[in-house]
Parts: C-alpha cells; sequence; structure tokens
C-alpha cells in the first residue's frame, strides 16, 4: 500500500507527461514557414519530425488510457484492478513509453540541431546576413524544432521519475512481505 503522497505524486507525472507530449505535438504540427516565393517548409518533410509527433502521440494516449486508472488509485489508494495485472501492466508500458519518448527526443534534438547547424555554415560561407528573411526563416523552424524536442524530453523524464518511484514502491512492498512470510 502505497501513501497518499506517492499516489498523488505519480498522477502529477501523468499529468505533466500528458500535457507535454501534447504541447510537443501541436508545436510540431504548427511548425512551418513560408518563403518569399511562397514555397513551405513543413514538419511532415522531415520523417524524424513526423517520428517525434507520432511518440508524441503514443506518450500521450498511453497516459489517456492509464489516466482513469491512477485517478482512482491516487483517490482510494488502492487499484481499481487488483487481479495483478494492471500493475504489470504499468511496470512494462511504462518502460516501453520511456524508451520511446527517449527515442523520440533523440531523433528530434538530433535533426534539429543538425539541419539549423547546417544551414546557419551553408549561410554563412555564402556569405547571408542574419537578418535574411529566408536564413530567418530556416532559424525560426529549427529552433520550433529544438524546443518541441526539449518538451517532449520533460515528458520523457516525467515518466522516467514516475517509473522510477513504482519500482521503489515495489521494491519496498516486496521487502515488506518477504519480512511477515519470515516472522
Amino acid at each position: 500500500m502505497v501513501t497518499k503522497a506517492v499516489a498523488n505524486s505519480m498522477l502529477f507525472l501523468r499529468i505533466v507527461t500528458l500535457a507535454a507530449s501534447a504541447a510537443s505535438v501541436a508545436l510540431l504540427f504548427t511548425n512551418k514557414v513560408r518563403f518569399d516565393d511562397g514555397t513551405q517548409l513543413r514538419f511532415q518533410d522531415f520523417y524524424a519530425f513526423r517520428y517525434e509527433a507520432v511518440v508524441g502521440i503514443i506518450g500521450g494516449a498511453y497516459c489517456i488510457l492509464q489516466l482513469p486508472f491512477a485517478i482512482y488509485y491516487s483517490v482510494q489508494q488502492k487499484r481499481l484492478i487488483r487481479n495483478g495485472c494492471l500493475p504489470e501492466f504499468d511496470f512494462f508500458g511504462d518502460k516501453v513509453i520511456c524508451v520511446l519518448l527517449g527515442t523520440g527526443v533523440g531523433v528530434g534534438f538530433g535533426v534539429s540541431l543538425e539541419f539549423k547547424k547546417f544551414f546557419d555554415d551553408l549561410f554563412d560561407s555564402a556569405g547571408v546576413l542574419k537578418s535574411d528573411p529566408t536564413r530567418k526563416a530556416y532559424d525560426r523552424f529549427f529552433v520550433r524544432g529544438i524546443v518541441a524536442s526539449a518538451i517532449l524530453l520533460a515528458a520523457c523524464l516525467s515518466m522516467i521519475i514516475k517509473k522510477l518511484s513504482i519500482e521503489e514502491e515495489r521494491r519496498k512492498e516486496k521487502k515488506a512481505s518477504a519480512q511477515t512470510f519470515t516472522m
């Protein structure tokens, strides 16, 4: 049995993960720039940004699925489904989501930073000023990609903290049950 504070913190961390995943996806979906000639650069033009968006959607969907159970657990301090299935689903599901969110963060940061540096170097070698509208558009696009990745990182860290707290509680429960068994 966990304390009320631990149950509430687990609920809070799920909500943070959901909010950060949703914010990251929203930022990616709205990340588009239009150039002077009418062409656009959108997040869909990069497979890495598509992957990051899908990972954010999966992370958010998982949190939405788990939210009613987390609310019940926080209020009642017991599991809604008590057959052992839900704790195992939490345990392994959280691990999978942590890994997915981590890969999404890595991909997003990687493509954003690499392309931003590439275009900055390209514009610098061509003698294009930093105030040029095309250069500003590319900068704005990739900076928004970096920000979306940072927000997804917050979701990932929130899920990792939640995961570690669950493992700590499971360890304490096993230790307590082992002590009562030996007495």
